[in-house]
């Protein structure tokens, strides 16, 4: 006996749909909203991050009838859209990694020590990871925040920023080089557990 699945439709197909049928999108922020929230939530903190994520479902629907249905994933094309909308709010941004620079480092109380530790590294490794981040220009940190933060790849980085693929990979570089000058031996990703 097999069992019946049911396929999930594609984000080109949802889009497609959604022109003759609105509720359709409603799939597409079911599917991307939390990803998004997170992303935008590390870059601007959580108190803008649900306007951005709302606005940037706003211009997605109101450009639908734009998207290329040859592109069956719409998060390079979302995330594009958001990446567009923190640019015109880079003041908050910039004011956000400012606050993480002088955020002090807190305790924090678990009961696993693995996690006391890393937890304890990470929180004292944020106002230099805050500082280079601030530090870098907004084209580079876009690229970076994108691949680490959206786990989007290069590929889709490009799509989203609408740049070649060599650029998103020179701009990464770039970025990557001067957040590890910044951090120097302070980066955790590079503690020995």
């Amino acid at each position: 006996m097999t069992v019946p699945t049911t396929a999930v439709p594609r984000d080109s197909d949802l889009i497609a749909d959604s022109r003759t049928e609105p509720e359709a999108f409603a799939v597409l922020f079911d599917r991307y909203a939390g990803m998004l929230y997170r992303y935008v939530s590390r870059r601007m903190g959580p108190e803008i991050a649900e306007d951005l994520v709302g606005e940037t479902f706003l211009v997605a629907f109101a450009g639908r009838s734009g998207y290329d249905l040859s592109y069956a994933d719409a998060r390079p094309w979302l995330f594009g859209i958001i990446t567009n909308l923190v640019s015109r709010h880079r003041r908050t941004e910039a004011a956000h990694y400012r606050a993480l620079q002088r955020s002090p480092i807190e305790d924090v109380a678990q009961s696993d020590d693995d996690r006391v530790a890393n937890g304890v590294t990470a929180r004292a490794a944020r106002p230099l990871l805050a500082r280079a981040l601030a530090g870098l220009p907004a084209r580079d940190r876009n690229v970076l925040l994108l691949v680490a933060w959206s786990d989007l790849s290069y590929e889709e980085v490009a799509q989203a920023l609408g740049v070649p693929i060599g650029t998103v990979r020179s701009r990464l570089n770039r970025a990557r080089r001067k957040v590890r000058a910044v951090l120097g031996d302070s980066n955790p990703m590079h503690e020995e557990n």
